[in-house]
């Protein structure tokens, strides 16, 4: 299972959003918008036009951000979407 987190300069929700995956001991690929265009063009494909980072996909599932990583947390939807990954 593909976790990626689109993350950028001085933001305290990706690296809570960071922290929350490792907390779970999950592993994922960080890609920082800060230096490179074409990430950030790829994240905002990917996100529907979605500007805020972090933005959080697992597989090809869009989470959203950190508030919305935390909620199906929260709610145990993120076990069920791990595990149909």
């Amino acid at each position: 299972m593909k976790i990626d987190i689109y993350t950028g300069p001085m933001c305290p929700y990706c690296v809570k959003a960071k922290d929350l995956l490792s907390q779970k001991n999950l592993e994922y690929n960080e890609l920082y918008i800060g230096n490179d265009f074409k990430v950030m063009e790829e994240m905002l494909q990917r996100s529907g036009g979605k500007r805020s980072v972090p933005q959080i996909f697992i597989g090809e599932t869009h989470v959203g951000g950190y508030d919305d990583l935390y909620e199906i947390d929260r709610n145990g939807e993120l076990n069920k979407l791990l595990e149909g990954h």
